[in-house]
């Protein structure tokens, strides 16, 4: 039994589906918080908070669990600068409670929902997984903090992890099944569609003024499929090997503010409102991922990495679902 923390949010509930397709069996723990009881439609569902500790031995005693794969975090950069205590809270000591009742429970393989956001302002492009970690913001460092007790739980106790360095998760179930939301929603993909929907009044570019090609920033979009497998890769790897280890998940490629929303524009035949604003503080220009080590190490593939397929799910998801 796999045990999905935060199975019921945006990437768990994708990896808890693809798992269950593969012929695994998984139990999601999810307080419901940010989650949706309705992504749950595979596996089984167990409604408890990671800050409980009790939950989270009722759970490891109701369930044989061999794995455990941590999605539970917050993760919106401008509310960890206004309220760092609710992520030191939530991203530091509850993962903290998770580990420890792994321990008591002999669970010995751990795969982590890490960031790029822990290599904070990049200095060389792509990032590979030897960049500084020199994190800029709470978020980040919440994350960097966990990779690194994970290092010391697995010298200490043998837990055995993967730590997986997203970039810019992004589409939906192409089957249309599930998809994102979130509240309030943050993603630029998702809030370009409301802009197409007609659910908000514009879209904003923060910024025309970098040094790319168009004036605004790349980033590397990864679609959340892609992320989902790269879980099950880890697992595989962790259960083979024995051997912990961390890699960056992207596309290796970039795309602009300005070319998403084209792409946007493309998809779903429609025009909106775009308004040019200023920058945003703490917004590199460029974030791209090498992720040859991934590639070469769990023989993981993208396989939804063009820019139109990703938008395509996530415009189907969102115009079907609003």
């Amino acid at each position: 039994m796999i045990l999905v923390v935060g199975g019921a949010g945006y990437i768990g509930s994708h990896t808890n589906k693809i798992l269950n397709k593969q012929g695994y069996d998984t139990v999601v723990f999810d307080n419901l918080s940010l989650g949706h009881r309705e992504f749950v439609k595979w596996g089984e569902c167990f409604e408890g908070d990671l800050a409980n500790i009790k939950d989270l031995r009722r759970c490891f005693k109701q369930y044989d669990i061999k794995a455990v794969m941590h999605f539970s975090a917050f993760s919106q950069v401008g509310e960890s600068v206004l309220h760092p205590d609710k992520y030191y809270q939530n991203n530091v000591v509850n993962t903290l409670n998770l580990l420890n009742v792994m321990r008591e429970f002999s669970v010995k393989y751990f795969i982590l929902s890490s960031t790029a956001a822990t290599f904070g302002n990049p200095i060389e492009i792509p990032i590979t997984e030897s960049h500084p970690q020199k994190p800029i913001n709470p978020y980040g460092r919440t994350k960097l903090m966990i990779e690194e007790i994970l290092k010391d739980y697995d010298d200490a106790y043998g837990i055995k992890s993967v730590c997986l360095r997203y970039f810019n998760a992004a589409g939906a179930d192409p089957d249309g099944e599930i998809g994102e939301r979130h509240d309030p929603e943050t993603h630029i993909i998702p809030l370009i569609i409301y802009a197409a929907l007609g659910k908000r009044d514009d879209i904003k570019i923060f910024g025309t003024d970098y040094e790319t090609e168009d004036g605004t920033c790349i980033r590397d979009y990864i679609h959340i499929n892609d992320l989902a497998t790269a879980h099950i890769k880890a697992l595989e790897y962790l259960q083979k090997e024995n051997i912990s280890n961390w890699f960056n998940l992207g596309n290796g490629s970039g795309q602009s503010v300005k070319q998403v929303i084209e792409m946007v524009k493309k998809v779903s035949g429609r025009n909106f409102t775009v308004i040019e604003a200023p920058r945003r503080e703490g917004d590199p220009a460029t974030l791209i991922a090498a992720s040859k080590k991934a590639m070469d190490t769990l023989n993981w593939q993208p396989l939804f990495a063009n820019i139109e397929t990703i938008v395509q799910t996530a415009w189907d998801w969102h115009a079907n679902n609003n």
